[in-house]
């Protein structure tokens, strides 16, 4: 069983970084707050990163289930992550975007993405009412946090205004950048996980076998246990560099992980944190280059 904790869809791009518009000028390209990026492998020419395509790949790699989360690089894709998981219930969950206003959606969501490095016009233990109102209505909290531990005071604060909320800290705690392991620490709480999306990025100049990012996993595992550890690609931006099936392939052919870190990691605690129910595995499909 293999489930992916972070990913990312939209239908338009209509994006903001530094306060810059970001959107897609084709063959997969996006105009990047005025550079030109590479958003999405060039084969998806019409700038839609669509759940049909991700459902395809996701049959092809064996991934049984996804999150989707947002991003403000894409634009808030509330409306068509509906439309997504009313068409795929039981291969994703859904996050609606917080976008530091009162009026983000609650209703027809997993849970709730927030962008806590990017935040600037309110603080983010000033979040404590969403924290709260999640926490009622059985939701989670996928978070970005800014680099190092500059928000983890903040954060522990949060865990323990509401200790049910189940909360998972993404980008595996931006590992490259000094203070990582102070956000892996917020998962020594009960309801609190840490998820690998964008790992590949953040080891991109190693590339793959990316024997630096295991190394990192392993580094997490001692500090709040493998339990809390869930796999994540950061689909499609990656894919710009590597294969779907390569983000998750680094960790199954690693010799430095036990057959069972393995599996807890890749898919067996995302099933308990997001409540997915996989009632079989996904054939594996041969290719033209065998």
């Amino acid at each position: 069983m293999i489930i992916d904790a972070h990913l990312h869809l939209w239908d338009k791009q209509h994006g903001m970084v530094n306060g810059k518009p970001v959107y897609d000028i084709g063959g997969g390209r996006s105009d990047f707050g005025g550079v030109v990026k590479q958003m999405m492998p060039p084969y998806m020419t019409d700038g839609v990163n669509s759940v049909e395509r991700l459902i395809a790949n996701m049959d092809f790699a064996q991934v049984n289930a996804a999150v989707v989360v947002q991003e403000y690089i894409d634009g808030n894709q509330d409306e068509y992550l509906l439309k997504c998981k009313e068409k795929y219930p039981e291969r994703i969950k859904v996050c609606s975007l917080y976008e530091e206003h009162d009026n983000y959606r609650l209703e027809g969501f997993d849970g709730i993405k927030i962008c806590g490095g990017r935040l600037t016009k309110v603080k983010l233990e000033e979040l404590s009412p969403l924290f709260h109102k999640a926490e009622e209505k059985g939701m989670f909290i996928a978070i970005d946090l800014a680099d190092g531990d500059a928000q983890v005071p903040a954060m522990k604060q949060l865990i323990k205004e509401c200790p049910d909320l189940r909360i998972a800290i993404g980008h595996f705690g931006m590992v490259t950048v000094d203070g990582w392991q102070k956000q892996i620490e917020l998962a020594c709480n009960p309801n609190v996980y840490v998820e690998s999306g964008g790992i590949t990025w953040l080891f991109n100049s190693e590339f793959y076998p990316y024997p630096s990012a295991v190394d990192a996993i392993l580094e997490a595992r001692d500090i709040c246990g493998i339990d809390k550890l869930m796999w994540g690609s950061d689909y499609p931006r990656t894919m710009t560099a590597i294969t779907y099936r390569m983000s998750q392939d680094f960790i199954i052919k690693s010799d430095k992980m036990t057959a069972e870190e393995k599996e807890k990691f890749l898919g067996l605690n995302a099933a308990k944190f997001y409540g997915f129910e996989v009632k079989e595995n996904l054939p594996y499909i041969s290719h033209m280059a065998e």
